[in-house]
């Protein structure tokens, strides 16, 4: 998709620490960036017969190639230069294909160039790309650092990391890496060469590759990879990434493969790229496939993939912009369309620490979890703990730091948290849906016959608490508490539904079709309760509100049929009467709206043109906003600007009408 205008750009997309993006509409602008905001310099120079144009960040030389164009798909992003008679295209490549978990977990991006003669000579174009030493620590200013070259059999490479570092030494939500090593790689097939220096105190990895440019056109490429060495602390272990977990390959072996890969890496992401854009246009909208680019790459790299002591996958979510927090599971929810739509497993690799959590003795409740810790530990819930006492808070003897204690291990009793800091119909609904809907994208019974027991104390939690939820949170916290909320009760009657589904795939047919006559009867008299005139509204207290009811997409998934279709075509028009400019807002509270919300109620109208129309306006925020971050997920419907939350693995929910489709197609 040519010239898309996204308020920031993926570059380098392999997990919450190693992140680039360009914050701006050329890539010579402004030096790249984490997610998070902090400056990661990285120098593009294309030195044509002798004389040096800059392409990419900021600094010298001053003088810079023309800008021409933007490309963006789903696995890369594209640019066009021109100067000198030459036209380079540079491509930012992370092969993201959920066909294999270890080239997901693989943390190289490829940086593809490519140079044109447009004068009918022949030029001597010679890249560099230059890396600077803050990409491997938290800290600004300068730091000891190590710098090697590596001579391989198909690659030359040079790595950079701090003298001193201390592993998973830091936990935090806007912070960057502060150990491992950064590695440029070039390929022994190009003209290239790899090297490092010291400018001022600062230390910087450079990689060159010559292209003799002509009409036909001349190739090569970089790898950009991070070795992070370890990467979760999980419940009591400090493990390695998904593709490092046994212990025998190495950074080494992965920039390897990468190497030996290339070719047939970047026609997979070409034929994926091609084939989810057209799917995405023909099931909504050339609009809606700009979103499904724009979220694809963002919402797998907020994700960390390990393995657990049983080699069974174990993703895990990082909380971006808003606690830090590690497998937080009103996080998974709205992101899980886009994984049970490519690659069911991995929805149980966020919910597997969960469950592992909930039977811990400190876990002394009968509903779900929130979190599993504060990335990256995994070691115990951190949202929602108790409050110090006023003498506490005078002696300052609580102060967390930066690491949590290893709440994993603490002894039953132990009074950790509060009971109204929860989330409990919000995580016990997110849990059981997730299961049931994880189950029949695959067939995959076995995780449910693990965890059945905890899923009958849940669903029980919502028959007893659901049908008219009491003063707590949901996973909009940021609006605060809510009694009676309309939406949250949604949810319990579809997590009930979804236990009712679990139980037939079991084969449990009369205990299903009880959970199921249970939904239906809690969902009749929701509707009764819910009407406001000619729509639904925020709380069963109040009539004269109103809110987005995306909680309802799973009776359409999941065919249950529990509501009326006059519900849903009621709710439909009332969207797309109080939408602003940038979309409909989450509830009569606030202008401010979440936009996998918007697309998931969208994904309830029967009529294609309502779902084009109430997805429109998020197109147009992305296009228009002013606030240059990551594709956020709270922003104003009026201004387009952002309120909070960027780079949030929660826009994976933007892939919510294709999961219709597939479920549509099996049922």
């Amino acid at each position: 998709m040519k010239d898309i205008r996204l308020p920031s750009y993926p570059l380098i997309t392999c997990d919450p620490y190693f992140s680039l993006w360009s914050p701006c509409d050329h890539l010579y602008d402004e030096d790249p960036c984490h997610w998070a905001g902090a400056k990661k310099p990285v120098l593009g120079v294309a030195e044509i017969d002798g004389v040096p144009y800059r392409f990419m960040g900021a600094g010298e030389p001053a003088a810079v190639m023309t800008q021409t164009g933007t490309e963006l798909q789903p696995t890369s992003t594209g640019y066009q230069f021109t100067a000198a008679g030459v036209e380079l295209s540079v491509r930012f490549t992370t092969p993201l294909l959920f066909s294999d978990l270890e080239l997901i977990s693989r943390p190289c991006t490829y940086v593809d160039y490519r140079a044109v003669s447009t004068d009918g000579k022949e030029h001597c174009v010679k890249v560099s790309l230059r890396f600077s030493e803050e990409h491997c620590h938290d800290a600004s200013g300068h730091e000891p650092m190590i710098c090697t070259v590596h001579k391989l059999p198909t690659y030359q490479a040079v790595s950079m990391g701090k003298k001193q570092q201390a592993p998973l030494s830091n936990s935090g939500d806007g912070i960057t890496i502060d150990w491992g090593f950064l590695y440029l790689a070039v390929p022994n097939c190009a003209e290239g060469s790899v090297g490092y220096q010291n400018n001022g105190g600062m230390a910087y990895a450079q990689a060159d590759v010559t292209l003799r440019a002509n009409e036909e056109g001349a190739s090569a490429y970089v790898i950009c990879a991070y070795d992070d060495i370890l990467s979760i602390m999980y419940f009591n272990q400090a493990c390695k990434a998904y593709w490092a977990r046994d212990g025998r390959r190495t950074i080494f072996d992965a920039i390897g493969d990468s190497v030996a890969q290339h070719n047939m890496l970047l026609k997979k992401c070409e034929v994926f790229d091609e084939h989810l854009v057209a799917e995405a246009t023909e099931t909504v909208g050339e609009e809606y496939a700009v979103l499904c680019a724009a979220a694809y790459r963002q919402s797998i790299a907020a994700h960390k993939l390990i393995a657990d002591e049983e080699g069974k996958p174990v993703f895990l979510s990082k909380e971006n912009f808003s606690n830090g927090c590690i497998a937080t599971v009103d996080v998974s929810y709205p992101s899980s369309p886009l994984y049970l739509l490519y690659a069911p497993e991995l929805v149980r690799g966020m919910m597997r620490p969960v469950f592992r959590f909930a039977r811990t003795p400190v876990w002394g409740y009968d509903f779900a979890p929130h979190d599993v810790g504060r990335y990256p530990y995994c070691t115990g819930q951190v949202y929602g703990l108790a409050r110090p006492s006023e003498d506490e808070k005078e002696n300052k003897r609580i102060d967390h730091g930066d690491i949590f204690p290893m709440y994993c291990n603490y002894p039953a009793g132990s009074p950790i948290y509060e009971h109204k800091g929860q989330m409990p119909v919000e995580e016990c609904g997110n849990m059981l849906i997730m299961t049931a809907a994880a189950a029949l994208r695959d067939g995959d019974v076995s995780f449910i016959e693990e965890n059945i027991d905890l899923l009958e104390q849940w669903v029980c939690y919502l028959l007893e608490y659901g049908s008219d939820p009491g003063e707590q949170l949901c996973t909009d916290d940021f609006a605060g508490f809510l009694a009676h909320n309309i939406n949250l009760s949604a949810k319990a009657i579809a997590g009930i539904a979804a236990y009712a589904i679990i139980l037939d795939m079991l084969d449990r047919e009369q205990e299903s079709f009880s959970y199921m006559e249970k939904a239906i009867a809690m969902a009749q008299d929701w509707e009764k309760r819910a009407q406001a005139g000619d729509h639904t509204a925020l709380s069963f207290a109040n009539k004269d509100s109103w809110s987005l009811k995306y909680n309802l997409v799973w009776d359409v998934l999941f065919g249950t049929r529990l509501f009326s279709k006059e519900t849903y075509q009621k709710e439909i028009a009332w969207y797309q009467k109080v939408q602003n400019d940038f979309g409909v807002p989450l509830d009569i509270r606030a202008d401010y709206t979440k936009p996998e919300w918007i697309i998931w109620c969208a994904t309830t109208a029967d009529d294609p043109k309502d779902t084009l129309n109430l997805i429109k306006p998020i197109r147009r925020y992305l296009q228009e906003t002013p606030t240059r971050v990551p594709f956020s997920d709270w922003y104003g419907t009026k201004d387009a600007k952002q309120v909070n939350f960027q780079n949030r693995s929660v826009i994976g929910g933007v892939f919510m009408p294709l999961l219709k489709e597939e479920f549509c197609n099996e049922l």
